[in-house]
């Protein structure tokens, strides 16, 4: 099959060696790119084609991998020029996001799949997850494309906006614990206690993503956390380091005040109450 590539960066070059790897010519279009993305594009096989125009022209699906502040004025200017076939939005944004340009490929003719990578470029001893949702047909297509490389297809359901919205649980949970690790390893440098908090992190668990029973003991205790993170707020400032990521935790747990030592609550219902 021949596919479209946009953008290929470290990611969008490694998924489309993965597809010319399984037989299939991908194009990509150099125009306004830069050299460090002619050579991903090169050693990942793609061929060159002299327009955006003449690489939908000549393909049945487009991938679309790019920074997520692109995704949306990219799509738009792919409705523009008419383009039918497969258009695979693979970018991490959020469901709504996804719902326009769904709404404006779909105008144009096209059929779009929500696509949503998560793990590292995929490569011969790696392998990335792409999760796909939307229409069955479209989907299928898509899924047959991957099936059997490293970039692993793996259905979700018919609706578009649901492979994004599991981009961004997973990833703000993957990203925003890591930001907030590096703050709290800078604070526990200040006062010399790293060896301290590298000890106590040993202790620790399984993550709190992997299970959730976790959720009920989290609301039940929420009522002392709220302050500690106020407090680890203002020691975060104190120490010239970003405070924000506690004070959002200061925010959520404030949202399970009336569960208030409820040992008994359920995690369906503590994530309701979430909810405003």
């Amino acid at each position: 099959m021949i596919i479209g590539l946009l953008h290929p960066g470290n990611m969008g070059a490694a998924v489309g060696a993965q597809l010319v790897a399984a037989g299939h010519r991908v194009s990509w279009c150099p125009a306004g790119r830069s050299a460090a993305s002619a050579r991903r594009a090169t050693a990942a096989g793609l061929h060159t084609v002299g327009s955006v125009a003449e690489m939908l022209a000549g393909s049945e699906v487009v991938f679309s991998i790019c920074p997520p502040a692109n995704a949306e004025e990219l799509a738009g200017e792919i409705a523009d020029h008419g383009f039918a076939g497969i258009f695979v939005e693979s970018n991490a944004i959020n469901p709504a996001r996804m719902g326009r340009i769904a709404d404006r490929l779909h105008a144009a003719g096209a059929r779009v799949v929500d696509g949503a990578i998560i793990g590292p470029p995929p490569s011969a001893d790696r392998s990335a997850r792409l999760y796909l949702s939307g229409p069955p047909a479209a989907v299928e297509v898509v899924y047959h494309l991957l099936a059997g490389g490293q970039a692993e297809p793996r259905r979700v359901d018919d609706r578009i906006g649901s492979a994004s919205a599991l981009k961004m649980a997973y990833g703000c949970f993957q990203k925003a614990s890591r930001a907030l690790a590096a703050v709290s390893h800078a604070l526990a440098d200040d006062y010399g206690v790293a060896e301290h908090l590298l000890a106590e992190a040993d202790t620790l668990g399984a993550n709190a993503l992997a299970d959730r029973r976790h959720v009920s003991s989290v609301a039940a205790r929420a009522w002392r956390w709220e302050p500690e993170m106020v407090e680890a707020a203002d020691s975060f400032r104190a120490a010239r380091l970003p405070d924000a990521l506690a004070l959002g935790a200061a925010a959520v747990f404030h949202r399970w005040a009336p569960d208030k030592d409820d040992w008994d609550i359920d995690p369906e219902t503590a994530l309701t109450h979430l909810r405003e």
